[in-house]
C-alpha cells in the first residue's frame, strides 16, 4: 500500500494585503502551498509578507509578496479578495494573466453604508460578474465568503463551514481540497448561479454579528452523516 502524495500549488492572492488574504495565505501555507502576495504595490505585499512571518514563527520560502499582475503569471491558482468597488477593474486589468486558471473569487457584494442589507450585482452575484468578466475559458469558484478573518488567523479549529460553487465540477473539488487544507470542512454547493446565496448570506452574517456583539459568525450544514 503506498502512501498518497499531497498535491500542493501555487496560489496567488490578488489583494492579498487585506485580512481575508492574509488569513487564507497563513492557512495554506501552513499546509505547505506555495503563496504569492499580491498587490498594486510591491511594497505593501512585502510589508504584508514580513507580518505573515511574524504570525508564522519565522521566513519561509513558501510565501512571497509581488505585484498583482505578477503574482498572477507566477501562480497556477488565484485568488481574489479584494473590495467589490475594485472587483471589475482588478479583474479587467488581469484578464489575459488569468486566461485558463481556475479563480477561487472570494469577494462579496458588500455597499456601505448598509452592510447588513443583501445587494447583489447586476449580473446575479460577484462569481458570475467575474465569470462574465474573465470568459468560458476560465473557471471562476465562489468560496470562504462566510468565514471571518479572525478565525483565520488562529491556530485551533474553525467552528463553520465553507460552502463552495462555481463552474465546473472538476474545478470546485480542486477548491474543495483547498479548504480542506486551511481546516475547514467545506461543502460542494453546485453551479455558480448558486453563489447568488452562498455571496447573500454574508450581509445577514455581519447583521448577527451586530446584534449579538460578535465578530465571527459562521454557519454550519447538519443532518449529513459523516463518512467512515
Amino acid at each position: 500500500m503506498t502512501d498518497t502524495i499531497k498535491k500542493t500549488y501555487r496560489i496567488g492572492i490578488i489583494g492579498g494585503t487585506g485580512k481575508e488574504g492574509k488569513g487564507l495565505a497563513y492557512r495554506w501555507v501552513q499546509a505547505g502551498h506555495q503563496v504569492i502576495i499580491g498587490s498594486r504595490q510591491l511594497e505593501k505585499a512585502q510589508l504584508a509578507v514580513e507580518a505573515l512571518f511574524e504570525f508564522l514563527g519565522g521566513e519561509t520560502e513558501l510565501l512571497t509578496g509581488m505585484e498583482n499582475r505578477a503574482a498572477v503569471e507566477a501562480c497556477e491558482i488565484a485568488v481574489i479578495a479584494v473590495p467589490y468597488a475594485g472587483h471589475r477593474a482588478t479583474l479587467e486589468d488581469l484578464k489575459d494573466a488569468l486566461d485558463g486558471k481556475i479563480v477561487i473569487d472570494v469577494v462579496v457584494p458588500i455597499m456601505p453604508p448598509k452592510v447588513t442589507k443583501v445587494q447583489m450585482p447586476p449580473d446575479g452575484s460577484v462569481a458570475q460578474e467575474a465569470q462574465k468578466i474573465l470568459g468560458e475559458n476560465c473557471q471562476v469558484v465562489d468560496a470562504f465568503q462566510n468565514i471571518s478573518h479572525e478565525r483565520l488567523m488562529q491556530d485551533e479549529g474553525v467552528d463553520c463551514d465553507v460552502l463552495v460553487c462555481g463552474k465546473g465540477k472538476a474545478a470546485r473539488q480542486v477548491v474543495l481540497e483547498l479548504v480542506a487544507d486551511t481546516g475547514l470542512k467545506g461543502w460542494d454547493a453546485g453551479p455558480i448561479e448558486n453563489a447568488v446565496v452562498v455571496e447573500g448570506m454574508t450581509s445577514i452574517l455581519i447583521g448577527l454579528n451586530i446584534q449579538h456583539k460578535v465578530h465571527a459568525a459562521g454557519i454550519r450544514i447538519t443532518g449529513i452523516p459523516k463518512k467512515a
